[in-house]
């Protein structure tokens, strides 16, 4: 069965901007603040190093009712049987991904213009990642964001649930939220913040003013 799950408050972990602290530490205090899912995202890790870091989260994550998912490495996913990966336009294609996961994985694909979202919305995948709302050091290999007029669009035309990616702190989430996304995704917000759990209250808070919860 495939584990229920919220956009809301999306987490995406990134040891540069942790401030020395370790992701379990953040992970831990960003599940106590609110995040409804985390994504660990490790571009330069071994993957043994990723394997151990995945194993060391996912019971903590557990524990609060939250899905892990992993960046890119279908494999690292498989391998300590997470929640589900998070795909962009110049990884595994979704196709492969789906095969080698099953149905009951979840699978996010990054959505970087409204031409992509053709294939997407005939996609088995359960959600896109609009990316990115704003410039990020984060995303250094897409020069230019999509704005929030560009969030709008690919929200309104997209069958899938979305979440908001890049640049996104609690200053202008309210303004993402308004776009018609279903929640945002937050690197340094939570990740460089001094109270990681404070700042994940922070914007929850902002996003139960702006979506109607359940």
């Amino acid at each position: 069965m495939k584990p229920s799950f919220s956009l809301n408050l999306y987490l995406v972990t990134d040891r540069d901007l942790s401030l020395g602290r370790s992701l379990t530490e953040i992970v831990v205090k960003a599940a106590k603040g609110g995040v409804t899912m985390v994504q660990l995202r490790e571009k330069s890790a071994s993957t043994r190093q990723i394997i151990q870091e995945a194993l060391q989260i996912k019971p903590i994550l557990k524990k609060y009712g939250i899905p892990l998912i992993i960046n890119d490495r279908v494999d690292v996913a498989m391998a300590i049987d997470a929640d589900g990966v998070h795909l962009g336009q110049s990884d595994m294609n979704w196709q492969m991904a789906r095969t080698l996961l099953g149905p009951e994985k979840i699978i996010g694909l990054s959505i970087e213009n409204v031409d992509q979202l053709t294939d997407a919305n005939e996609a088995d995948i359960d959600y896109i990642g609009i990316s990115p709302v704003f410039t990020t050091p984060t995303k250094k290999e897409l020069s230019k964001g999509l704005g929030l007029s560009g969030t709008v669009e690919i929200a309104a035309l997209s069958k899938h649930s979305s979440v908001a990616i890049g640049g996104i702190n609690k200053t202008n989430a309210a303004d993402i939220l308004s776009t018609g996304t279903n929640g945002i995704s937050v690197v340094s917000a939570i990740c460089s913040a001094e109270d990681p759990e404070g700042a994940a209250k922070e914007l929850t808070g902002i996003i139960k003013q702006v979506i109607k919860q359940p």
